[in-house]
């Protein structure tokens, strides 16, 4: 009779322990299942609007077609037009420069002005407003008004000042190179603070005990910045960066406003090439095969700066 019931009473502990089990696997599927009832719409957007379109557009860059028309294959006869066409490789050119250029001095500027705008003094409020300005406005109204400032005639704001002073006017948007470095110039102008405010939001959140220690082991500003604010900001670069590369790829906004893409092909765009081809041109084919050959760069680059940016992680870490 012992051994009858000492054998009954694991059975039941058991069956008891076994229950809260199946409650809990029970409960963790139905919440995961839960879970994929939400995830479901970004997935089925994400195929409507982002996978749909992409396979459409490599199917088009393979073939001849106005819009209109029945598609007919033509093979690499696309991309041969796109690498023997000089318009195209100007808007490479530039757009690559471009992206890089802005990359560059936005985050030469924006860091050494978030640690000025980091600092307590009168009136910080208001000057960090003013640095945040050129974000609110849309880039292509910035671009309008930016055409009457560096107009190349003698009424240009720019040109106007500098007449006074006896100076002929400067071709700031009619010649080629002059061209190019204003509209980077411009860009710079605009994004310099937006980015300086993300410098600022991680400098606020660093721990303050670090600086003071090194402070008080005679570590001066320059060592702080160096071995310190720098690498914890690496983060904040990282992100930066991959905006600010992202947003040069695919820029058309500003240097149409400013120069249509001019002088001759000086400051045109990728974007720009591929909307003139696909929507003026008619060219869906040519339009199509510059698609796929920009987002294939555009995911090249952006994939080696990610594995810069986390070695650099690791490597303050």
């Amino acid at each position: 009779m012992a051994n009858a019931t000492t054998t009954a009473r694991p059975t039941t502990l058991r069956r008891v322990r076994t229950v809260p089990v199946l409650r809990s696997r029970f409960r963790r599927s139905r919440e995961g299942f839960a879970a994929y009832w939400f995830v479901l719409p970004i997935i089925v957007v994400f195929i409507v609007l982002y996978l749909v379109p992409m396979a459409q557009s490599l199917y088009w860059s393979f073939t001849s077609y106005d819009g209109y028309t029945t598609p007919k294959f033509t093979g690499l006869q696309n991309y041969a037009r796109i690498f023997s066409d000089p318009s195209m490789l100007s808007a490479l050119g530039f757009t690559l420069g471009y992206a890089i250029a802005t990359t560059v001095f936005v985050t030469l500027f924006a860091i050494p002005l978030a640690m000025v705008l980091n600092r307590r003094f009168v009136g910080r409020a208001f000057v960090r407003s003013v640095f945040f300005f050129p974000a609110v406005p849309s880039v292509a109204l910035l671009g309008l008004v930016w055409t009457f400032i560096l107009s190349p005639l003698g009424s240009g704001v720019i040109n106007s000042v500098i007449g006074k002073l006896g100076v002929a006017p400067i071709p700031w948007l009619s010649d080629e190179t002059l061209a190019q470095l204003s509209v980077i110039l411009v860009a710079v102008w605009a994004q310099t603070g937006w980015h300086a405010m993300l410098y600022l939001a991680y400098l606020q959140s660093l721990p303050s005990d670090i600086f003071e220690a090194a402070a008080i082991d005679g570590a001066n500003r320059w060592q702080q910045f160096r071995n310190l604010t720098l690498p914890l900001l690496t983060p904040a670069v990282t992100v930066s960066q991959l905006l600010l590369l992202t947003g040069g790829l695919k820029v058309y906004d500003l240097p149409f406003t400013l120069t249509h893409g001019g002088p001759g092909f000086a400051t045109r765009t990728l974007t720009q090439a591929i909307i003139e081809n696909g929507i003026a041109q008619s060219d869906i084919g040519k339009a199509s095969a510059l698609s796929v050959l920009f987002l294939v760069a555009v995911g090249l680059i952006i994939a080696g700066q990610l594995v810069i940016s986390r070695r650099l992680e690791e490597r303050y870490s």
